[in-house]
């Protein structure tokens, strides 16, 4: 997301002289935390707000505002010499606990299976654990990439791996694979018909600044819209479902 919200602030700016943008790249956790903190006036999230996040527990106010700028589809990847091209939900759950641990026991070619997953606090993780887990652990053997474009580069240098990530970071190298015979696409997305579909949003505390506020508009006007059909292949645009 971090190219996104670039070319999102460099359109703004263009517009409003008089407005800077530091921007920082960091997981969606931790950009919610600085938000809470005061250190920043808004944080790009991949994935939908927890409650205690979004509300004071004690309390029942709101903590933070967000707008939903897009919707991503979390794509399954191969490496692209193998042969597998999808899988259903149960089966990739099943893998990606460990159950499932090679290649053959999915009709193909005996190769050990190598698990790539995300760090603790990605939006991604998140989400791939809420939708396709729902519960249970990722192994713990599974090697951990801090980005979307870092579990693309392994996946397409190690045989025998499958992992997960944003759909605009797909690259030619890697083989993207159907979840229950639907394939992450645009379309897919667009119409939820992809299982593995999540919300980009940016947050602010819940009385934002006023030109954080107006950033905030801008991004889901016309003008930032084309940015983000532009800038992110995967995404369609914020509107809710």
């Amino acid at each position: 997301m971090q190219g996104l919200l670039h070319d999102l602030a460099a359109a703004y700016s263009e517009r409003h002289r008089h407005v800077a943008f530091e921007l920082t790249a960091v997981g969606s956790k931790a950009g919610i935390e600085t938000v809470l903190r005061g250190d920043a006036d808004l944080a790009l999230i991949s994935r939908e707000l927890e409650q205690q996040e979004e509300h004071d527990v004690a309390t029942g106010e709101r903590r933070l505002a967000y707008t939903v700028v897009a919707w991503d589809g979390i794509a399954v990847v191969v490496n692209e010499s193998n042969p597998v091209r999808e899988l259903t939900l149960y089966q990739l759950r099943n893998v990606f606990e460990g159950q499932i641990t090679n290649w053959e026991e999915l009709g193909h070619a005996a190769q050990g299976i190598i698990v790539v997953s995300r760090e603790d606090g990605s939006g991604s993780r998140a989400t791939f654990e809420e939708l396709v887990m729902r519960g249970r652990r990722v192994t713990p053997t599974a090697v951990v990439m801090p980005s979307s474009d870092a579990v693309r580069d392994y996946v397409a240098a190690h045989k025998g791996t499958i992992g997960y990530l944003s759909l605009g970071c797909v690259g030619p190298s890697v083989a993207v694979l159907a979840v229950d015979n639907v394939r992450p696409e645009r379309q897919t997305v667009e119409q939820a018909a992809y299982l593995i579909t999540r919300p980009f949003l940016l947050a602010s505390l819940a009385a934002p600044e006023p030109e954080a506020a107006k950033f905030m508009q801008f991004v889901r006007s016309l003008s930032g819209q084309r940015i983000v059909r532009r800038t992110h292949a995967g995404a369609r645009s914020g509107s809710p479902r």
